[in-house]
């Protein structure tokens, strides 16, 4: 039978699924937003505001679920990943709200020339900082580097060590490559303009190409930047036939591109993504925050935890069919 706490991480690890997909993809609008170029860059950047406009607010509900069932349900874990990330935390929540603030400005501000590139600029540096920051928070927390003492809670790790290091930085990249090839095959199917779907096409190759080589050499970076994740990627029962489906799901997301079956690029390119995750939480099973910090010995007792599954389970019955309906309304007519 799962356990409490495994039941919970099993649930914060599907919201993090779902927020890539969805407040990943929106990230990706702001990289494309940023690179926007030739004869149809205004086309290109009206797309990806009327693509992100409805629903941007909304999928941060993701990452708030995951913070709170941090905080409640694994306290200790919290505490110290709030410690030794203190700075990419900071500037992860500071790059959400830049670029929530540029881009309701840049919509509803004066509209000359001068102000909207402002605005714009924002927008677009804060939506490629952000993905950086989480995928760096992401990649420390993996790498085993971050020491606590479990009977006091006291951080033995400095604000810097844990996260300013090749692989946590590699993870940061390889998540903003993530969201730019999630968003390029998303605005695809935004537009019935074929040269505006030309041209998100060539983006999502570059970020598909752009997502193989730094796997590579995240992978590589992991012998040394984290063991955990290596011995789990690399020598566990189910490491070699996932690591095949990853495989065929990758070349059949960058086939579907190429040859423009974008309806079908918009399913395979997700469950790429969704692998990628899985794959990281499973070789990170079952810690937390490695080298010390399980699900066990962080978990809080179950007079909180049961409580905790409850509201999940009854919260989700009310937030599926909303999310559902949101995207019914503003995403129905998509092509």
């Amino acid at each position: 039978m799962i356990s409490l706490e495994i039941a919970i991480a099993g649930v914060m690890l599907i919201s993090l699924i779902i927020y890539m997909l969805t407040g990943g993809a929106d990230f990706g609008g702001g990289i494309w937003d940023m690179f926007a170029v030739g004869p149809r860059a205004k086309s290109q950047r009206e797309l990806i505001k009327n693509a992100i406009a409805p629903i941007w607010e909304a999928n941060h509900v993701w990452l708030i679920v995951i913070v709170v069932l941090l905080f409640v349900a694994f306290p200790l874990a919290f505490a110290t990943i709030g410690t030794a990330l203190h700075i990419p935390l900071s500037l992860m929540l500071i790059g959400i709200v830049l670029r929530g603030t540029a881009f309701v400005f840049r919509t509803y501000d004066d509209q000359s020339d001068t102000t909207h590139t402002k605005w714009s600029r924002v927008f677009a540096i804060a939506s490629i900082i952000t993905p950086i920051m989480l995928g760096i928070n992401l990649g420390a927390v993996a790498s085993g580097t971050i020491l606590v003492d479990i009977e006091t809670g006291t951080v033995a790790t400095d604000y810097f060590s844990s996260w300013f290091a090749p692989f946590p930085i590699a993870i940061g990249f390889f998540t903003l490559t993530l969201c730019a090839l999630t968003a390029a095959v998303y605005l695809t199917l935004e537009t019935e303009d074929i040269a505006l779907q030309e041209d998100f096409r060539l983006r999502a190759l570059i970020a598909a190409i752009s997502v193989g080589i730094i796997a590579g050499i995240s992978f590589l970076l992991s012998a040394k930047g984290a063991p955990t994740i290596r011995q789990g990627l690399g020598n566990s029962f189910w490491s070699i036939p996932f690591h095949i489906l990853t495989g065929i799901t990758s070349i059949a997301a960058i086939y579907t591109i190429w040859t423009r079956y974008y309806q079908f690029a918009r399913i395979f390119v997700p469950i790429q993504v969704s692998l990628v995750i899985l794959g990281w939480g499973f070789a990170q099973y079952p810690y937390l925050v490695a080298p010390n910090l399980n699900f066990s010995n962080t978990a809080a007792p179950d007079s909180v935890l049961m409580p905790v599954l409850i509201i999940i389970i009854v919260g989700g019955v009310v937030l599926a069919p909303a999310f559902w309906y949101l995207y019914a309304v503003f995403k129905g007519n998509t092509h």
